[in-house]
């Protein structure tokens, strides 16, 4: 289970009523507090968020209820993290800050700047990643998306210069939806949930910076970070499932990665009941289930870009995961 703040949930009330839905009733079929739906503090499930946006929008047969509800987010909901990211002296320090303190509005999720998957020169690809072990579901990664989308184009004034969008599933809305709202290309289906930018956004410098406001949001966000909590189980989470099929996933590179010793790694993963073999296998299974039910790749590549050695080895972890085979689990997808 990962805890998100109800701010996630923003607008959502006003989305679903405007389209005549009964918002408090699609909640408690979630099993989401209703307060959740008014107010941005309360801690609920990630599952419940995702579950309440696919109810709705089933019930309402709108499928482009999260790019909607995404449309309609204000910035400021990530509160003193919204302070401190606005107020960067660029957009690398701003993605730098929303890096290292997202977890304090969400525990697993992640937002990382990686290398452009196409390759292209002078490109770069802005990341996020929901490392719960459960397959994204797709309004909730739209919105999420969209609300990303935004938060560049209100950093930047405007238009960023976005190359394309990546979203790891198919469209539930329409194509042309899509590119309306990001303005560019939208691939489907994709191994992860991506913003590819200009490699030279980064070095754009921000206007209007107050560096006491940002100095309070940052020395607020830190005293968040130093809590208690499963933080070190969400890092390592997120480091493993950038490296899952492009890199090493070992304890010992994990822990180069964190900058801790692997020992110390463990120690701390222990205190939050954690442990690194069991965040490795829930990755795993999470990015196993997204390759069956949203692609049509052969087992044997699923098994290789999950770190399995081999099909077979695929197949026994589908039986433990889900009591059933790989491609039973495609079917029913």
């Amino acid at each position: 289970m990962s805890l998100v703040r109800s701010a996630g949930l923003q607008k959502f009330r006003q989305c679903v009523e405007g389209l005549g839905g009964d918002a408090d009733g699609y909640a408690a079929q979630a099993g989401l507090p209703v307060e959740a739906l008014d107010t941005d503090e309360v801690l609920v499930e990630d599952r419940a968020i995702a579950a309440v946006l696919e109810i709705a929008a089933a019930d309402l047969r709108c499928a482009d209820l999260g790019l909607r509800v995404g449309e309609a987010q204000d910035f400021r909901m990530l509160g003193p993290l919204s302070v401190a990211i606005q107020n960067s002296t660029s957009v690398s320090e701003a993605l730098e800050c929303t890096s290292r303190f997202m977890f304090i509005h969400a525990r697993d999720l992640s937002v990382s700047l990686i290398d452009d998957p196409d390759r292209a020169r002078g490109v770069v690809a802005v990341r996020y990643c929901f490392g719960s072990g459960i397959r994204q579901l797709p309004q909730a990664t739209d919105m999420t998306m969209v609300f990303f989308h935004r938060a560049l184009r209100f950093l930047i004034g405007g238009d960023y210069g976005l190359r394309s969008v990546d979203l790891p599933h198919q469209p539930v809305a329409s194509r042309d939806r899509y590119h309306s709202v990001f303005g560019a290309s939208v691939r489907f289906a994709r191994p992860a949930a991506l913003l590819r930018v200009p490699k030279s956004l980064l070095s754009r410098r921000l206007d209007g910076v107050d560096n006491t406001l940002r100095a309070l949001a940052l020395a607020f966000l830190s005293r968040q970070a130093r809590q208690p909590g499963p933080v070190m189980a969400g890092r390592v989470r997120g480091v493993l499932d950038q490296a899952l099929g492009t890199g090493p996933t070992e304890l010992d590179d994990v822990a180069k990665v964190l900058a801790v010793h692997p020992r110390t790694l463990q120690r701390q993963l222990k205190a939050e009941d954690q442990s690194f073999a069991h965040i490795l296998d829930d990755v795993r299974r999470g990015r196993a289930h997204t390759y069956l039910t949203t692609t049509d790749m052969p087992l044997s590549q699923i098994a290789h870009l999950i770190g399995l050695s081999e099909q077979a080895v695929l197949t026994r972890c589908a039986q433990r995961w889900w009591g059933r085979t790989p491609s039973a689990v495609r079917r029913e997808a």
